[in-house]
């Protein structure tokens, strides 16, 4: 029996003490995230924004087994922003529906969830009316039974069993009228709940999982007032989606106590805000390297060296590698890399010969 067909569904109850901790915590992470971000300028916020946005658009659709390509969802999401100086590539009205449903979340987060919103936010997942090759409901309810399975084919397990198509209209009307109305539940709280009940219901043939974590976005929002993304939930869950998929199996075959799902739900929450502070840090640091280089003149291919440096370079830094990457020739590279030494930015490392390899000189700030 799943929960759906548990006679007090969809009446969900849960240990408040057990989780007003993680909780509180979380709202804390909220807090220090928001102050940090304030702190670092307007067109650090706006690349954050771009960066956290394109991140929830690839990474929710990751989890359903589409790869999206990054660099045209970042050129989409600028795009629809009106950013136009990171809007480099046209993307195909795909990513751009994934995207207009995304943003419609994030950015109108104060409007009424309605059916007509959702309906419109699944013809964007769908605007040629297919799944890859599968002709699907789109704009509408489904009408037939849903199953969600794992394995390979011939060898499915069904993971879970969705209400019958009958109850659905039914079903989404309770669950639109608890997720507008005002209640004394925390927004972070209600983002949980929220997340949890529409994916039980399953209302579309497909996109449940994508509009569910968009509901679940769009609830946070609400939580901090803003449309300003700075932490994606979407990327932490495709990081830990073993554990997503078995804690909502485990939680539509259990009861209406809810508590383990909210417990998981919170913690990754918490992961991401936390790699969202960690990168905060890179951030400010980057900001004041350059205002300490503010009177300094270097050349387009030096700051773009420097800046891929401070967002995180794998690996070494040598001047084949430099030349490759700015598209110049080598003794151009070794006279771009001689003066940033012979100005105290760059240091040579201890390795000589082929294996010469420079770094960025962290005490530049001091």
């Amino acid at each position: 029996m799943y929960i759906h067909e548990l006679k007090k569904w969809p009446h969900f109850f849960w240990d408040q003490e057990k989780l007003s901790d993680l909780l509180i915590e979380l709202r804390h992470q909220q807090g220090r995230l928001i102050g940090g971000m304030e702190s670092i300028g307007f067109h650090a916020q706006e690349e954050t924004v771009l960066q956290v946005l394109t991140q929830d658009v690839v990474k929710s659709s990751e989890i359903e087994g589409e790869i999206l390509d990054q660099s045209l969802v970042r050129s989409s999401v600028a795009r629809h922003l009106g950013m136009d100086f990171a809007a480099l590539d046209i993307a195909d009205k795909n990513i751009d529906g994934v995207v207009e449903m995304m943003l419609d979340a994030t950015q109108k987060y104060e409007q009424p969830l309605t059916k007509e919103r959702l309906f419109k936010w699944h013809v964007s997942l769908f605007p040629t009316g297919r799944s890859s090759f599968t002709k699907i409901r789109v704009g509408a309810w489904r009408t037939g039974p849903v199953e969600v399975v794992s394995g390979q084919m011939g060898k499915e397990t069904i993971l879970f069993e969705a209400p019958p198509a009958a109850q659905v209209d039914r079903e989404m009307e309770l669950f639109l009228d608890w997720f507008n109305n005002k209640t004394a539940i925390d927004p972070v709280l209600k983002s949980a709940i929220a997340h949890l009940w529409f994916v039980t219901i399953h209302p579309f043939d497909d996109g449940n999982g994508r509009i569910g974590r968009a509901i679940a976005d769009l609830m946070l929002a609400r939580s901090e007032n803003s449309s300003r993304r700075f932490y994606s939930l979407s990327a932490q869950i495709q990081i830990e989606r073993k554990y997503y998929y078995a804690i909502l199996e485990q939680t539509q075959k259990g009861d209406l106590d809810i508590t383990p799902w909210i417990e998981w739900f919170f913690s990754c929450l918490g992961r991401a805000m936390a790699k969202a502070l960690s990168t905060l840090g890179t951030i400010l640091y980057k900001t004041q390297f350059w205002e300490a280089l503010a009177e300094v003149s270097l050349n387009e291919r030096q700051r773009k060296i420097i800046n891929r440096i401070l967002d995180g370079f794998e690996g070494k830094l040598t001047s084949s590698k430099w030349a490759k990457m700015t598209k110049c020739s080598q003794d151009t590279a070794y006279r771009d890399i001689l003066d940033l030494i012979n100005r105290g930015i760059l240091a040579k490392n201890a390795e000589g010969g082929r294996n010469t390899s420079y770094s960025l000189i962290r005490a530049q700030l001091k």
